[in-house]
């Protein structure tokens, strides 16, 4: 079963992305978390990868697809994986596209978590961290005990810059103009799924257990 996650940032795909994994017994494939690891371990991949990177620079798409097939060729990925953040353009899905095929393989899944921008801006307006000691809440859903103080260590909250409405909305316009038309891309291969992302966390989940089967 090998699944790609889609949406918008702040869809909560990530968060399906774990429980999906959890229940179906195979990794959760992030590429931020594989460079990490190559760079770490010194492998050659991620050397080449950390060329790019020290420049402020985007690893080339087939430098990422190379590194994400090494991650996938490994002994836990044999009965599936969830790849979560990649591929995140059309030449980078193209590209994905291709390797697979020469191994004789394809996605099964491309699963789009569905919720209109204004319930992100919204759902990500309402967060709020602590600083000092890293805990996080929402005014809504998770909301600490003494408005705009942490419950944990007692330091005031706030809103991240990257949890404002106008760099949200930003993210939102880069997501619609290079990510969104893998949705039609994934729909013309018959592999997309359509999920509603504006229900509670655990119906989501439901929801694509039921296409998963």
């Amino acid at each position: 079963m090998k699944i790609i996650m889609l949406g918008a940032p702040g869809a909560g795909k990530g968060t399906q992305a774990k429980m999906i994994a959890e229940k179906y017994d195979v990794p959760h494939v992030s590429t931020g978390d594989i460079f990490r690891a190559n760079i770490k371990n010194g492998t050659q991949l991620g050397m080449e990868a950390k060329k790019y990177m020290d420049q402020g620079l985007l690893v080339p798409d087939e430098l990422t697809v190379k590194i994400l097939l090494d991650r996938v060729a490994n002994e836990d990925c044999k009965n599936g994986y969830v790849l979560d953040g990649f591929p995140r353009t059309i030449p980078q899905a193209e590209v994905l596209d291709k390797a697979l095929t020469e191994l004789g393989d394809k996605i099964d899944y491309a699963i789009d978590v569905d919720v209109p921008d204004e319930n992100i801006v919204k759902r990500m307006g309402g967060r709020r961290a602590c600083l000092a000691c890293g805990a996080t809440y929402h005014i809504e859903h998770i909301p600490p005990k003494k408005d705009g103080i942490c419950d944990t260590c007692g330091e005031k909250l706030v809103l991240r810059d990257d949890d404002k409405p106008e760099t949200v909305q930003n993210r939102l316009n880069v997501y619609h103009e290079q990510t969104q038309p893998l949705i039609e891309f994934y729909a013309a291969k018959g592999v997309l799924k359509t999920v509603d992302g504006t229900q509670d966390m655990k119906d989501v989940f439901e929801a694509i257990v039921k296409i998963l089967g």
